[in-house]
């Protein structure tokens, strides 16, 4: 096509035949430019040829945005670049990339660090247990969800709520301080631990190549925000050994015996309140009378099922593997006609602590349970992990080698000796513990069954 001199009259009556795709005008003013329509558009373009022989075109820009002056003008830059051995494409690649980087660093600016905190979550995942997620997931909740247990109303929002409602870059120390300040004054032991993983999530930003940048530096470290922090109180809360009758009469007398079998089973064992929650019966051997608990230090451990415990587990399995009730029957059958509602399974479960009202299958921690029977029985506020510091320490009662209770515990070994020098088989940890829930039982007045009676007798199945 020959090139003619570019005019604004001329690109005006310039157009695409309805026949063609596209049409070229070339300019005989800046060699390289030219005007290219299309059915509806008119654009500067340039075009020239690389030093290997490759054709380049791009883009300059609209003809009613650029002056015929200016489209020269960056013509001839061009040109320069490809003298030079440079492909002008690259530079426009790099523009737009850059254009939609700045964009999307905009928008994480103005995005409320509920999204960071989202990522690190599905992040961590796989390093943490289910309590620790549940953790974190309530800390951020939304909340104003009707209340599914305890007083009417709605529930609050989770206690990090309203400061990851900020945009990550607006977090800074003094959001930090004021937040932990008010909460501090509130509950102080909760707000020690939301600062605790507050701070965890702000290191695993600082270092995330999405999140660094808009990360303030010493949001959580900052002198001031420190002098905030709650001081951290060791709770001591344990049943005292003239308490244990009381107590056992009033857990005893609870309306579930899921949780009666819990909270006993937490207070002769020494476990975790998470531990024990998670026991599935595939964990628990009645031949070898063995429990294997997912342990947070070793990754598992096992202990000696003990008489009493072995009873209570034994009841529950009954209760477990026990024909369908009438009442969970008509559920069932109610849950079918209503189908936007889940059917509840009338199977046996999985979960030796189980629950057919709970999402996961399990019983979660019946805190205000205990709570109501700890109030029944005339004593101070208990927790479940106190049933647990309570089995250490009353331990000491029997002269239990503290290398023995802190194996059934899941404790680190303490000493040298204890780390590469004692090796106890299942069977002297079950003779300690045995006589330690012996004397907890004699204590409390509670008979301790023989162990022909703890555990089930076992069949003999003979094949066909």
């Amino acid at each position: 096509m020959p090139r003619v001199n570019l005019t604004a009259d001329l690109i005006r009556r310039f157009s695409c035949p309805p026949d063609k795709p596209q049409a070229f005008l070339r300019d005989s003013g800046a060699p390289g430019l030219g005007v290219r329509a299309t059915q509806g558009a008119k654009v500067f373009i340039f075009q020239s040829k690389l030093a290997d022989g490759r054709t380049v075109r791009t883009t300059i820009g609209d003809v009613r945005t650029y002056g015929i002056d200016d489209a020269r003008r960056e013509t001839r830059r061009l040109q320069i670049m490809v003298d030079q051995g440079l492909d002008p494409r690259e530079e426009r690649r790099a523009l737009i990339e850059a254009s939609a980087s700045k964009r999307e660093q905009v928008r994480l600016e103005q995005t409320p660090a509920l999204q960071a905190w989202a990522d690190y979550i599905e992040a961590r995942r796989h390093h943490w247990g289910e309590t620790y997620i549940q953790q974190h997931e309530d800390a951020a909740k939304a909340g104003g969800e009707p209340r599914t247990r305890g007083a009417a109303g709605v529930t609050e929002p989770g206690i990090l709520r309203g400061l990851l409602a900020q945009p990550l870059a607006h977090i800074d120390a003094a959001a930090v301080q004021h937040w932990l300040k008010s909460e501090a004054a509130r509950r102080p032991t909760r707000a020690r631990s939301a600062f605790a993983i507050l701070r965890a999530f702000f290191n695993w930003c600082a270092d995330h190549p999405r999140y660094g940048a808009l990360t303030k530096a010493g949001a959580c470290t900052a002198r001031p925000v420190r002098q905030e922090l709650p001081k951290k109180n060791a709770r001591k809360d344990a049943l005292r050994r003239e308490q244990l009758p009381a107590w056992f009469a009033a857990v005893r007398n609870v309306r579930s015996p899921v949780a009666a079998a819990y909270f006993q089973a937490l207070l002769l064992t020494g476990a975790r309140p998470g531990e024990l929650a998670s026991l599935k019966w595939d964990d628990v051997d009645f031949q070898w009378r063995s429990l294997t608990i997912r342990d947070k230090v070793e990754g598992e451990r096992t202990i000696p099922m003990t008489p009493y415990v072995a009873a209570l587990l034994h009841k529950l399995k009954t209760i477990n593997e026990a024909p369908p009730t009438v009442r969970q029957l008509r559920a069932q059958a109610k849950a079918i006609a209503d189908t936007s509602a889940p059917a509840p399974s009338c199977k046996p479960s999985a979960w030796v602590f189980a629950s057919s009202s709970s999402a996961t299958g399990r019983r979660a921690n019946p805190v205000l349970t205990h709570k109501r029977a700890c109030a029944a029985a005339g004593l101070d506020d208990i927790t479940l992990h106190g049933l647990r510091r309570s089995f250490g320490s009353l331990a000491e009662w029997t002269e239990t080698p503290a290398g023995v209770v802190a194996q059934i515990m899941g404790h680190k070994p303490s000493a040298t000796a204890e780390k590469h020098y004692r090796v106890r088989p299942l069977d002297l940890l079950r003779m300690w513990h045995t006589k330690l829930e012996a004397w907890i039982l004699e204590q409390a007045g509670v008979e301790q069954p023989a162990e022909a009676q703890a555990v089930p007798a076992l069949r003999v199945v003979e094949s066909a």
